[in-house]
């Protein structure tokens, strides 16, 4: 097969327009190995998630606006994407999707089969499809440390946190579950700190350090920090990351169970019109479904669960998994079914990649 970089045409370089947060950059020479998630930082830095390399990479992109929202639909985004990767769209699976905060631009982390090779696309508000150019790019990469004799074995999200960065994951030894935080500046070739995430899955009414965080957000509470993840089977749980000490386990507080057979994909939060905060849970159902027309699915819960004081744990609310609402302040988000990927864009929107019939089309949807 032909180059990654060389299939897509109009490749143009990013170059860097600010002094972006990184410490002893390299110029070029970025390879990705096995892209597992994206992230944003401020003014166009891009986080990349690389299991391959056990590593978060820091990229800057130049991506620093004006913000402009995909203007129209893209439908038919798989053969868009797999004409320029010499493929056909069923080769393709689409790993994430991340909008820049500061320019509206979305990038899509994807993996060809049969090589397996993976890299990111960017897509303008004029829906055009273009590779990002690792190969020229400044960059930092930081390495993600699994334990005494194990090895990281894949790297769910990543996030950026202000004077931080947070990624998760999970580790080949029994407290698999890992919380990891990068300082910023970004310096190449450092190691992050590392936590040990213990977990209440309410569905299986026990404790768990097993099964990673899938997806999570960075939040800012009254009392202090927290990492407020999703777990497979679906509990929401928060973990306070606020003087822990590097190698600490972490015991998270589950504060909602949104139903057994789930596998979350992405998570963000937003504010309403009136000023009601929601976290966004969007997932995939692994069993047979039990609702909605697609297994592809999303709710909205509300911040409140989040900011309760007690420890609920086996006390968790859980989703009426019969009903679109329920109990008061979980809701099904039906712009949401059939998403294969999103992620918040502005502070309204979302960017919204849906999968009918074999077919991804690529859209902008209201939040509501």
């Amino acid at each position: 097969m032909k180059p990654l970089l060389t299939l897509l045409a109009g490749v143009s370089l990013l170059t860097s327009v600010f002094a972006a947060p990184l410490q002893d950059a390299q110029k070029g020479g970025l390879v990705l190995k096995n892209v597992s998630a994206l992230g944003f930082g401020p003014e166009g830095l891009l986080l990349v998630a690389d299991s391959g390399q056990s590593a978060i990479l820091a990229i800057e992109t130049g991506d620093t606006g004006p913000f402009l929202k995909l203007a129209a639909p893209v439908a038919d985004l798989g053969s868009v994407v797999a004409g320029g990767l010499g493929t056909t769209a069923d080769q393709l699976t689409f790993i994430d999707l991340a909008v820049n905060p500061a320019s509206g631009k979305i990038y899509l982390a994807v993996q060809r089969r049969p090589d397996n090779a993976t890299l990111v696309l960017t897509i303008d508000a004029a829906g055009r499809v273009l590779p990002l150019d690792t190969a020229r790019a400044t960059w930092a990469a930081v390495t993600l440390p699994g334990g005494t004799a194990s090895k990281v074995t894949r790297i769910t999200d990543v996030a950026f946190d202000g004077d931080r960065i947070f990624a998760t994951g999970s580790a080949n030894e029994e407290f698999a579950s890992r919380i990891f935080t990068l300082p910023v500046p970004v310096r190449h070739g450092a190691s992050a700190a590392v936590f040990s995430a213990e977990t209440y899955h309410v569905a299986h009414r026990k404790w768990e350090t097993k099964a990673p965080i899938q997806s999570f957000i960075p939040y800012h509470a009254k009392d202090g920090r927290y990492v407020v993840g999703a777990f497979a089977c679906t509990p929401v749980a928060r973990f306070r990351v606020d003087d822990i000490d590097s190698g600490a386990k972490v015991k998270g507080v589950s504060m909602v169970e949104l139903g057994s057979g789930n596998r979350p994909l992405d998570l963000f939060e937003y504010t309403d019109a009136s000023g009601k905060e929601w976290l966004v849970v969007h997932t995939q159902r692994f069993k047979d479904n039990l609702f909605g027309p697609s297994k592809f699915w999303g709710a909205r819960v509300s911040m409140d669960y989040v900011n309760a004081v007690e420890d609920v744990n086996e006390k968790a609310v859980w989703r009426d998994v019969k009903e679109n609402k329920g109990p008061e302040g979980i809701e099904i988000l039906d712009a949401l079914f059939g998403a294969v990927q999103v992620d918040r864009l502005g502070e309204r929107e979302m960017v919204v990649l849906r999968e009918q019939d074999g077919r991804f089309s690529l859209e902008v949807a209201a939040l509501p």
